[in-house]
């Protein structure tokens, strides 16, 4: 959207004036004779203040200029034209085509099954959850600008995120990978003392793992081993890598603060990592598409969680 309107519209000599919406009137000092429209987003990236839509409306009506208001980011919870909006806009993109983590795990899913091993898709798909708290540190970056009033701009945020982190975020993503390695290991090991080396269809283990004793034995242990493997993991990263984004520590010394953080905080700690769970969960179940809202939330909760363990 930036793009759009900073570059691309100039080249065919269309102006764009940015304006900030935590004050309406801003929309008023800015329209003149040639103002044609108000183009704003419901939920604006990357702050998600939410846009004062009737206001900014209103004002338009009265000067006969349309508000445009994309609504993307929350399709089912906002009405734009009920507040007075006149034009409403989907970017098809984010639902088709999708965000990074969410083609991410669909390739997983894919790449299971392209090589013949479907029973490894579940382990791949819990697998990739691990490196959850990676991808989001752009937005542990964002919070901590938010809160220190800092500029946002991508090239500084990325640009920060790597030259601060950059090393440290690596030996914590490499931890977690030795992890995932030990965790498909266990997951072959557990599905062929259930099933042997004759590799069932995909319809046969489902069918097998939910309408039999003998699957869901299979079911329960192999959650069971999983759950204490993430358990794990999730200990030495519940606030490990918004610590390296916000402070200049080294990698052990983010993991050991982060197991003190849940042995000293058990009970909230355990309910957060259910609320991942769940959130995580629902993504699987929408193919990944959730996480387009899921992962920036969980990004943006698990700074200010931080926040609040770590003074």
């Amino acid at each position: 959207t930036w793009t759009l309107f900073s570059q691309t519209l100039k080249q065919f000599g269309i102006e764009t004036r940015f304006v900030d919406p935590s004050d309406p009137e801003n929309f008023a000092r800015a329209t003149d004779s040639k103002t044609r429209a108000y183009y704003a987003e419901t939920l604006p990236n990357p702050k998600l203040n939410v846009f004062p839509i009737r206001e900014v409306a209103d004002i338009g009506r009265a000067r006969g200029v349309p508000l445009i208001i994309d609504n993307t980011a929350s399709p089912l919870i906002a009405r734009p034209f009920e507040h007075g909006a006149a034009v409403v806009v989907y970017s098809a993109t984010k639902y088709i085509g999708g965000h990074g983590t969410s083609i991410g795990g669909l390739i997983i899913v894919w790449a299971a099954f392209a090589a013949d091993y479907p029973y490894l898709a579940y382990p791949f798909i819990m697998g990739f959850a691990l490196f959850a708290p990676f991808g989001a540190a752009g937005t542990y970056e964002i919070s901590r600008r938010l809160e220190g009033a800092e500029p946002l701009f991508w090239s500084a945020i990325l640009g920060s995120v790597w030259s601060r982190t950059g090393k440290e975020l690596g030996w914590l993503a490499l931890v977690s990978l030795f992890t995932l390695i030990i965790w498909l290991d266990l997951a072959v090991f557990v599905f062929l003392a259930f099933y042997g080396v004759d590799i069932p269809s995909f319809p046969q283990m489902f069918a097998s793992i939910f309408t039999s004793a003998y699957g869901m034995a299979f079911l329960l242990v192999g959650n069971g081993l999983g759950a204490i493997i993430a358990l794990f993991v999730f200990s030495i990263t519940a606030i490990a890598p918004p610590l390296v984004v916000d402070r200049e520590v080294d990698f052990v010394t983010a993991m050991t603060t982060s197991l003190r953080a849940v042995l000293a905080n058990p009970r909230p700690m355990l309910r957060w990592a259910i609320v991942i769970g769940a959130a995580l969960a629902i993504s699987f179940a929408t193919l990944f598409v959730a996480l387009l809202v899921i992962f920036p939330v969980l990004g943006h909760a698990t700074w200010h969680l931080y926040r609040r363990v770590i003074i």
